[in-house]
């Protein structure tokens, strides 16, 4: 007969409510909304099709003209291709503080609102693939 195990399971602590909502309303302070309404590049940026080029020397060289193609499509198209430019450009804008993991395809179609078990709003992944 297997033994139980007698190793207890260790519980992060978590913030309460509210200390979450201190904490958001100093990130705000420290890095408001205001703050992502202008982007200015920096004059160092690096050239966007440089990014595309590089992630290109990864990929199965048969189908990079294909996702070339694709991407030339529409600036949606565009755009769901280069999420690499989109992390070189955010990487020198204002920031909460907050560590955030994303999923690779991370557009606003791919995340949603939904209710947690105690009935609060939450923002979530909607798309694994």
């Amino acid at each position: 007969m297997p033994q139980k195990s007698t190793t207890a399971l260790r519980v992060a602590p978590h913030a309460t409510p509210e200390e979450r909502t201190a904490l958001g309303k100093a990130a705000r302070r420290d890095s408001p909304r205001s703050g992502h309404a202008v982007y200015e590049p920096s004059p160092d940026r690096p050239n966007p099709l440089t990014i595309l080029e590089a992630q290109s020397a990864t990929r199965v060289p048969e189908l990079v003209p294909i996702r070339y193609g694709r991407m030339t499509e529409s600036p949606f198209r565009f755009y769901r291709g280069a999420a690499a430019i989109m992390a070189s450009d955010l990487a020198g804008t204002p920031r909460s503080g907050f560590t955030a993991q994303l999923c690779g395809d991370a557009h606003l179609l791919n995340f949603r609102l939904l209710a947690s078990p105690e009935r609060q709003l939450m923002f979530d992944i909607n798309d694994f693939d």
